[in-house]
């Protein structure tokens, strides 16, 4: 892992970008000396790393007292897509414009994505837990999908918070069963590209007993900023 770049934020988190290999990530820490847990954050579908959204969460959440790292997967951000990922998300923006059936389409996107994610978030993982600023438990908040996977792949993830919004491929929507540890769902209920029954029967099918529905009125992008706060009281149960 090498540290690329690094500025001191107005609340004294310390923000630094670095590469592993051929993945961005961006790293942000607590100002306290004390090595501090770990939340793995991801955006959805392919956004960066960079996206206002997630950045303003991670501060927040490193302001609170927790290390946070977001990457750019393989596929997402400015990182290279071949021709055959291209021509499945021009056929998916065309789709959806027409009100076609999308599943299809989707599960060859984002099953695609998860597979080469999920990886790189294991690797990014290893790296992360070898510096002397981070003790973990580890956390992981963001995509359902990738977080899926990274839940029942990882070990060390001891707590996890999903955002419903964005397709659950069916091999993920199989592991949900799978996940065990406490899990905090978070549920645009006017999700205008998420069907609300989708993401309920998801929420049903997650095996862990220790499992929290939060629904909020609103679009896609509309969850309450009031979120990012029981967020970070849920790690604080789970990971402090």
């Amino acid at each position: 892992m090498q540290f690329t770049s690094e500025q001191r934020l107005d609340d004294g988190v310390l923000e630094r970008e670095f590469t592993l290999g051929e993945i961005p990530g961006t790293l942000w820490t607590p100002g306290s000396a004390v090595p501090a847990p770990l939340i793995l954050m991801a955006h959805n579908n392919g956004l960066p790393k960079g996206a206002a959204r997630l950045v303003a969460r991670a501060r927040h959440s490193a302001a609170s007292g927790y290390a946070v790292a977001s990457i750019d997967a393989a596929g997402c951000g400015d990182r290279p897509r071949s021709a055959d990922d291209e021509q499945a998300r021009a056929e998916l923006r065309r789709a959806m414009q027409a009100g076609e059936p999308v599943d299809e389409i989707f599960e060859s996107v984002v099953g695609t994505l998860v597979e080469n994610a999920v990886p790189e978030w294991r690797t990014t993982l290893d790296a992360l837990l070898s510096l002397p600023e981070i003790g973990g438990p580890v956390g992981y908040s963001g995509w359902t999908a990738v977080g899926i996977r990274l839940a029942v792949a990882e070990p060390r993830i001891a707590a996890a918070g999903f955002f419903a919004g964005g397709y659950v491929p069916r091999a993920q929507r199989e592991e949900a069963r799978q996940v065990t540890i406490p899990l905090l769902f978070l549920l645009q209920w006017d999700d205008e590209g998420n069907p609300r029954q989708r993401a309920l029967d998801l929420f049903d099918a997650f095996g862990t007993r220790e499992k929290t529905l939060h629904a909020n009125l609103g679009g896609h992008t509309g969850t309450p900023w009031f979120e990012v706060e029981d967020g970070n009281r849920f790690f604080a149960r789970h990971l402090t």
